[in-house]
């Protein structure tokens, strides 16, 4: 609440006094606050900066298109969108143009949760189990689990269990329908509570419990209570009857296929799979601010801010953009916390699709930013910007404050003491090498990771100075990094400045690694972990209408000698087993995988949380002497082919029928074809590349190479 604008006249105390009383309960009740009055006549500044800056991400940070709003109370002050939208130019971007959340999504979740804890349906701290009886785990501490635990990422779950879930055009609601038998084969990670680190899953099972308690498909249900009274139009999922012409715009990141991609299906969707407008977002925005009735209570709204992230163990308060809310990922956006504002904010990343929302509760203000390519973090960024703009232009804030850092590092003197902690440290799916010299200079570089993409290039090391007081800085200020020991383990403490030019800076606070200790395995477990070392593996059980396909993400398993008895973070428990054990809050821990290896007709296969692959030395060439024909076999899993110097150069020709799509590789694994893009059944085999058949089970497709 403001009282700019307030004077109060010379009258008597006690008239003053009723006058006053009277005015506050007016705005209270929303009649006479001055900043309901905002229009977009007085955001002119505003409107001109944050269209500058989305032109920005168009021109200089790669997004294809960019889209935004701006409410301020009940009114859009701000809104426009800018880039490339249809590949004809047929479809101009508009502010109906909708656009993949991702995980902003999310809050939907939270708000649906909220809304049966409201009805007296729903306790946040009753198990789990109460709700969906269906749910079980090989883990006996699932039962500990309640909703304010799938709210706040502190379930202790692995994280994503997201086979079949990204697909092109194509709504099979498989990693729904399978969540909870995914799940009955899993163990937790952690204890329930322990503390908050990020995770998919917990939010697909309390979208679960949303339909098993309310009677209804999620879909129908934030529809009933969200979309349809807030008037969000253009606010759909992907079991809904969504004009695809309607969507912004998506296309390859390799830039390989130069033509406009399918629409993107995120079938997952309390934990990613809405679409919306920055506009739909805006309105969705104003429960948080406030501004509706009969969505959500006071007291629920209140609980989805406060401090859930203290609850278990977190780095020492500073500067950060997660700090988890109910369903938000944080409760204290910087830099809002260094102007005193109250910043609350939800991000979302599909692979093409980017997101960010970020309220503040107490000035009645939103902004949301959506891009096709991007990531979300550069478009809270600019969302940053807008409301920053906004503030100042309506006289909330002075001035933009400066940009911070830790400052040019002058070296110290180092203590013996701090050498000891070097060594070979793990985070999600990735290992890490921690040198420190005697002078004082520490070098973090990788060692190996489990994932494989040509759109992953390798890291290269990190250095730092010695500055005293325990800590290291980067040389340009922008990084500092301490050692944190909590609960007998030893983490990497990491607090960082982010600068994009132009669109300001954002700031995270977290542990990014943890030490892993020695760990001895039998010579026969070393020598059968060690034939493996170097192999890829190729996923075999997505859908044939899978993004896996187009991005190619592999399995690639790398085991350099600094780490014997493990595989990047997972610790080696048996000839053909592994699983990772770190406890890591925040997001350097989520996500965590496990393996188990087994054979079948002499060729290795591998599963890891639900998803297939099979080793690179099963793959068999393709047939380039007579015409031959590939069948999905009974078992649905896709068949691998490479590309062999006899085959390469020439034409592949395949004729499918529906339900089958094929994909051609070269050889550093960038997609040169996939039919369910393309719609091109005819492709030049590139030298050393690979070639994949997926359908549905006993699909059969004839396959000529000439």
């Amino acid at each position: 609440m403001t009282k700019k604008g307030l004077w109060i006249l010379a009258v008597p105390i006690v008239v003053i006094l009723v006058v006053i009383a009277g005015i506050l309960e007016m705005f209270d009740a929303g009649i006479l606050d001055t900043d309901k009055k905002a229009n977009a006549s007085s955001y002119e500044k505003t409107q001109k900066v944050a269209g500058e800056k989305a032109k920005l991400l168009t021109d200089k940070y790669g997004m294809t298109s960019v889209q935004y709003a701006l409410i301020d109370h009940d009114q859009i002050v701000v809104s426009g969108q800018t880039g490339r939208n249809d590949e004809k130019g047929k479809q101009p971007l508009t502010g109906k143009t909708m656009y993949g959340i991702g995980s902003t999504s999310k809050m939907f979740v939270a708000a649906a949760v909220m809304k049966l804890v409201d009805e007296k349906k729903i306790d946040l701290d009753t198990p789990v189990v109460e709700y969906v009886p269906d749910f079980k785990m090989k883990d006996e501490r699932y039962q500990k689990i309640t909703p304010r635990m799938l709210l706040n990422h502190s379930s202790g779950l692995y994280g994503s269990s997201m086979a079949n879930s990204l697909l092109m055009e194509d709504n099979d609601s498989y990693a729904h329908d399978t969540l909870l038998k995914q799940l009955a084969e899993q163990k937790l990670k952690a204890d329930p509570g322990q503390y908050s680190v990020y995770c998919n899953d917990g939010f697909t099972l309390a979208e679960i419990m949303v339909e098993k308690v309310s009677g209804m498909d999620f879909t129908s249900y934030i529809h009933q209570h969200f979309t349809k009274p807030l008037g969000m139009s253009h606010t759909k999922t992907p079991m809904d009857s969504v004009d695809t012409s309607q969507m912004a715009g998506l296309y390859d990141p390799t830039a390989k296929f130069k033509g406009q991609l399918p629409n993107e299906s995120v079938n997952v969707i309390g934990a990613g799979g809405i679409y919306s407008t920055a506009e739909d977002l805006a309105r969705f925005s104003q429960i948080f601010t406030g501004q509706t009735e009969g969505i959500l209570s006071k007291k629920s709204i209140s609980a989805m801010e406060k401090e859930e992230y203290k609850k278990g163990m977190w780095p020492e308060e500073t500067d950060n953009t997660f700090n988890f809310g109910l369903g938000w990922d944080s409760v204290h956006l910087f830099p809002f916390s260094d102007y005193n504002i109250k910043a609350l904010s939800k991000g979302g990343d599909t692979n093409l699709y980017h997101a960010s929302l970020v309220v503040l509760p107490e000035k009645k203000m939103a902004v949301a930013v959506l891009t096709s390519g991007g990531d979300s973090l550069t478009d809270q960024l600019l969302g940053n910007q807008i409301l920053l703009h906004a503030l100042k232009e309506k006289g909330d804030i002075d001035k933009l404050k400066p940009a911070k850092s830790h400052g040019k590092p002058e070296q110290a003197d180092l203590p013996t003491s701090l050498r000891k902690e070097a060594g070979i440290y793990g985070s999600s799916r990735e290992s890490k090498k921690v040198e420190i010299s005697k002078d004082g200079e520490m070098t973090v570089s990788s060692l190996n990771t489990t994932e494989s993409s040509p759109l992953m290039p390798e890291a290269p090391p990190e250095k730092y100075v010695y500055t005293g007081d325990g800590s290291f800085v980067s040389p340009d200020g922008s990084d500092k990094v301490n050692f944190v020991k909590l609960a007998g383990r030893t983490y990497l403490w990491n607090q960082t400045y982010i600068s994009m030019p132009g669109l300001g800076q954002t700031a995270l606070s977290h542990y990014s690694a943890q030490k892993i200790e020695d760990h001895e395995i039998s010579d026969k477990t070393a020598a059968t972990w060690k034939e493996r070392d170097g192999k890829r593996y190729y996923p075999i059980s997505e859908k044939y209408t899978s993004m896996t396909y187009l991005l190619m993400s592999t399995l690639k398993l790398n085991l350099p000698k600094e780490t014997p008895g493990y595989i990047a973070d997972q610790k080696i428990t048996g000839t053909n087993t592994s699983g990772s054990e770190l406890q890591i809050p925040t997001m350097y821990g989520r996500d965590l995988q496990t393996f188990e290896f087994y054979q079948k007709d002499g060729v290795e296969y591998l599963s890891s949380l639900g998803t297939q692959y099979v080793r690179e030395d099963g793959l068999k060439p393709i047939d380039t002497v007579t015409n031959s024909s590939v069948t999905i076999p009974a078992s649905g899993h896709a068949q691998w082919y490479k590309v062999s110097e006899q085959a390469a150069g020439k034409t592949m020709k395949v004729t499918m029928p529906e339900k089958a799509s094929f994909a051609v590789y070269d050889k550093t694994g960038l997609c040169e074809n996939f039919s369910v893009v393309s719609g091109d059944q005819e492709v030049k085999l590139p030298k050393g590349g690979t070639i994949v058949f997926a359908g549905d089970a006993q699909v059969k497709m004839e396959v000529s190479v000439k």
